[in-house]
């Protein structure tokens, strides 16, 4: 028994050694990823597939290959280019309380590893792309040069601006779903790319609001830091109102009930900025408004796929 003991007591230390670094790593990776950024970019790309498939009388049934190598590609891609943004942008992460916890900071990944990991995931999103269509892979580069060159390397550092040019990035994403099965010259993929541009932009200035002092103290030229929170304020809810018109535009591909429910969130997001102004909780009052950002995206993006799905029609 004893001899038992001694061998079987090293092999459970050497497993549960085994993991715990198996589980620190899947951590670390999915703050090097921003998990919720990269599931908020990768499920328009699905959703904008299912709906092509809808509107173009196919059947997910029989595209289950190009299927996976679009998200799959996708979400390489997509993994790619945040985590060459986390590689840049370490020294930046480093003044900020928010960003302690990747693996760029607190020194588990090197950032020679990071900047490899980086290009290597990009290529090979790429390349999966390739096999989809041409359309689709030019949007799945465009989307990647835009968050990596244009708002990384070019905008994040040096001007306001740089929300703006970061959400059209994100905004390729349905145009990534929607090509592989069709060309994008359809209204539906339009609007969603309207929709997930002007989104971001509240949704990003929420969280700038939300984390001032991180922006503030890391010298990043984000809205609030240089025009103060009242200004902000202002351009948040200018860029929710603009949402108001896109539900009209999509009652013939969805119908009244979902432009009933687009509209009813549309104007509870324009009520909760309208508080913005006389709120004496500002920071309180930003992190509702990051909720409902999140709320009224994955509703609107819900129900377009359950409005589509067999079991409604």
């Amino acid at each position: 028994m004893k001899n038992g003991q001694l061998l079987a007591e090293p092999t459970l230390k050497t497993t549960a050694g085994s993991s715990s670094k198996l589980l620190n790593f899947l951590i670390d990776m999915k703050f090097l990823l921003k998990g919720k950024v990269l599931v908020a970019n990768v499920l328009p790309v699905f959703t904008a597939y299912w709906l092509a498939l809808h509107f173009h009388g196919e059947r997910f049934a029989d595209h289950w290959g190009v299927f996976l190598l679009t998200m799959i590609g996708s979400t390489l891609v997509i993994s790619g280019a945040l985590m060459l943004n986390n590689w840049y942008e370490v020294d930046l992460d480093q003044k900020m309380v928010r960003t302690q916890k990747r693996p760029t900071v607190n020194g588990n990944f090197s950032l020679k590893a990071v900047l490899w990991m980086g290009i290597i995931t990009s290529i090979v999103g790429l390349v999966m792309m390739l096999f989809t269509t041409w359309e689709a892979t030019l949007y799945s580069f465009l989307g990647w040069f835009v968050y990596v060159v244009l708002y990384t390397f070019w905008t994040k550092r040096r001007y306001t601006l740089n929300t703006v040019v970061g959400s059209v990035s994100g905004a390729f994403t349905p145009l990534i779903g929607w090509a592989v099965i069709a060309p994008v010259n359809h209204i539906v993929p339009i609007v969603l790319f309207c929709i997930l541009f002007i989104w971001q932009i509240p949704h990003t200035l929420a969280i700038t609001i939300k984390r001032l002092e991180d922006y503030t103290r890391a010298g990043v030229p984000m809205l609030p830091v240089v025009c103060g929170v009242p200004v902000t304020i202002r351009q948040n809810l200018i860029y929710i109102i603009t949402l108001l018109p896109f539900p009209f535009l999509l009652v013939t591909s969805f119908g009244w009930f979902f432009f009933s429910v687009a509209i009813v969130l549309t104007v509870g997001w324009i009520i909760l900025a309208m508080k913005g102004p006389k709120t004496k909780d500002v920071k309180g009052w930003a992190q509702a408004n990051l909720r409902f950002s999140l709320i009224y995206l994955f509703s609107l993006f819900l129900l377009m796929i359950l409005l589509t799905s067999s079991i409604f029609n």
